[in-house]
This record gives structure tokens, sequence and C-alpha cells, in this order.
């Protein structure tokens, strides 16, 4: 289970300014590298190496790159928009955090500084002859990954920000964090049913925020209850709405110790919900991309069938869910419901597409492929709920008896 440090360290790591800041280091480091490698060079290089062009080429790259950056800033600009728009604001996070584009630009910012700290550097009669070799051979390599990384660029500008590409990419975090929650599904603490009652004298810890819970640092919470021979029950997931009328946790036991502090401690609180620990929330966004589809404002059914079927795919993964050893004894945490998930992703496309027959159709199949699982009595039980649910709607908002019939086919499919 992840630390709360090592969840924030991986939160900076995401960061624009992070990657930039850590590749322009290096690309100052590497325009500085000829002052230190010169001096074991033969003399008499420089000849015919090319060297003497070196001011030209990085005068080029200083003036190109700079123009580069700002184009590519724009243009990011604008596909945020334009995902926030035709997909969902939820998932304008997930490409401002995309890696290909971090990488880009801290590329372009990176070969900027480089040009102008071997200008400056040169300026200044510190390479000497043997330097502007070193110097030289330098921006060869820095000018072959600038083309490849525009190469790249070109072809990721084209999907950037598009509603497939977009669902894509939230699909993506969903399954990570469905996969992640599999491994562990009580954030390995001992597992605790929602309908289990909370121990006599157990004392509720409210946070001191008010927010959506986006990380629970299981780890910490369980040495503090060793240390104090106690026991912690979580009473708020990742993903859950918390305020100073509902407690996060309660705690059983005694302990000289500031038990709200330590246990406040523990819970990261946000103005957002996360991806990380909340497998709920990937699907809940991805619920938000099929019911803006299917707006008459967009009128996209296609974009909520392809839902349909990613939803399918992230599901699939908690069928594989197993009981795993207890790492932290003294945490109890509530398990994670099969019947939310099939809410969080079903409930908000049954409604929104209960007009549109092809919409209930593939619905429908859907349910009836969740319900097929073998072994897995409870998805089929929940699948049949759903189903049943959806062609309701649907008699009640489509008036073409055919359709119907249709619809009312494709949903024998999840009973029988």
């Amino acid at each position: 289970m992840t630390s709360r440090w090592r969840w924030l360290l991986g939160l900076m790591t995401r960061r624009l300014w992070f990657r930039a800041t850590l590749i322009s280091l290096l690309a100052v480091a590497a325009a500085l590298l000829s002052l230190l490698v010169s001096p074991f060079l033969p003399e008499g290089i420089s000849a015919g190496s090319g060297a003497d062009s070196v001011d030209r080429i990085l005068n080029i790259l200083a003036t190109s790159m700079l123009a580069v950056t700002t184009f590519s800033l724009s243009t990011m600009v604008s596909a945020y928009s334009a995902a926030t728009s035709n997909v969902t604001p939820r998932a304008t996070k997930l490409l401002i955090e995309d890696t290909t584009t971090q990488n880009t630009l801290a590329t372009f910012v990176g070969s900027f500084l480089f040009s102008l700290v071997a200008i400056i550097t040169l300026s200044t009669g510190a390479y000497g002859e043997r330097g502007r070799v070193v110097l030289f051979v330098t921006t060869v390599l820095v000018v072959v990954l600038i083309v490849g990384t525009l190469l790249r660029w070109i072809d990721y500008l084209l999907r950037l920000g598009r509603v497939g590409e977009t669902t894509e990419e939230v699909e993506r975090v969903a399954m990570d964090a469905m996969k992640a929650r599999r491994r562990t599904p009580n954030l390995g603490g001992v597992p605790l049913l929602p309908e289990e009652p909370m121990p006599a004298g157990a004392r509720a810890v409210y946070p001191d925020l008010i927010g959506y819970v986006q990380h629970i640092d299981v780890g910490a919470l369980d040495r503090f209850a060793e240390r104090n021979e106690a026991s912690i029950f979580v009473a708020a997931l990742p993903g859950t709405f918390v305020h100073r009328g509902r407690p996060v946790a309660f705690f059983v036991g005694d302990s000289e110790d500031d038990i709200d502090a330590a246990v406040r401690d523990a819970f990261s609180v946000g103005d957002e919900r996360s991806f990380d620990q909340d497998p709920r929330f990937g699907l809940c966004v991805m619920a938000e991309i099929a019911s803006r589809a299917l707006s008459p404002a967009v009128n996209d059914p296609g974009t909520a069938i392809d839902v349909l079927g990613r939803a399918v795919r992230v599901l699939g993964v908690w069928a594989d869910a197993a009981e795993t050893e207890v790492e932290f004894a003294h945490v109890h945490v509530p398990t994670l419901r099969l019947a939310d998930l099939f809410d969080d992703i079903f409930l908000p496309i049954a409604r929104d597409g209960a007009a549109i027959p092809e919409v209930q159709i593939r619905l429908q199949k859907s349910l009836a492929a969740l319900a097929a699982f073998e072994g897995q009595e409870r998805y089929r039980e929940n699948a049949v709920g759903h189903a049943r649910g959806a062609l309701a709607r649907a008699r009640s908002a489509i008036a073409f008896a055919p359709d119907i019939e249709r619809v009312e086919a494709a949903a024998a499919l999840a009973r029988d």
C-alpha cells in the first residue's frame, strides 16, 4: 500500500514543471559538459570537424525552440478546452498529466535552455577549440532528439483532446485503479462489511477539512493503532465526501497521543476526487462522457455505445478479485460494493439514453455479458437488476413498438 509521502511524490512527478525542470537541468549540464571533457581531447581535433558552425546552429535552435514551445502550449490549451467542452472537465486533468505532452514540452524548453547557455558560454570564450568540438557533437545529438520529438509530437497532436483518445485515457486510469484495488481489496486492512456495526465505545474521528478523501495511508493508521494496542475502523473510503459531521474513521482503544490528529494525518482530503485509490471515480467519469454524448446538444450515441464496451472491460477486472493476506491487522477497511460500481456507470446511461433504441440495446447486451461471467453470481444479480430497470425506462420513453421489441429481445439475454 502506497504511503502518503510516496503518493504525494507521485503527484509531484506528474506535474509539467517537474519534468520541465529536470530536463532543463540536464540540458544546462550538457551545455557545460564541454568544459569538463575538452582538456582530455588531443590538439588540432577541431580541424574539419565543422565545429566553427556551432554558433549558427545554436542561434537557430534558440530562436526556433522558443517559437515551437509557444505554439505547443497554445495547442495544448486548445485541446484542453475541447476536452472540457466535448468530453468532461474531469478528464482534462488526465490530459494535463499526460507524459507524452509533458516530455515533449520539457524537451523543447530544455533544448532552448541548452542553446541559450551554450551561446552565453561561447561568447565568453570559455570553450576553446577542443571545447567547441564537444559542443558541436552535443548539439548534433540535441538536434536528433528534437527531430524525433517533433515527429512524435506531430502524430500525437492529431489525437490530442479527441473524444475517443480522451475516453481511452479515462479507461486506462480506471483500469489501473481497479487492478490496484483488486490486488488489495481492502487496502491491505481487515475486511469490513458495509452492514457490520461499529464496536461499542468506538470514538468517531472527524476531518478538519471539507472535501473528498483522495488517499488513505493505511500503513500509518496501522502503526499508530499497534503502538496503542487499539483498532481503527475506516468509515470513509477514497472518493467519499467528508465534512465535520461525517466521520472518516472510528478508534477503539485508549491512547495518550492525540488520536484525532494522528488519524486525520492519514487521510488526504482535497477539493476534487482522485483516480489513484478510487476505482469508482473512473467509472463516474466514463458515465459523464456517455451522458454528455447523449445530450441533445451533442447527440452522439456512438460514444455512449463505446463507453459501454469499455465499462464491461473495467468491471471485468473486479471479477478476478480474491481474498488476500491482511497486511495491516489493526485497521478495518470496508469492502467495495459491486452494486455501487454498477450504479456509477449504468444508471446515468440508462437514464439519459432511455429514448435511444441503439443505446438501450447495447446496454442490455453489456449487462448480459456481465451476467454471463462464470461463477460470478453477484455479477448476474446486479446485471439482471439493472437490465430490468433500463428496460422499464425504455418502455416509458420509446413510443415505436418495433424498437421496444428489439430492446426487449436484447434484455432477454441478461435474464436467460
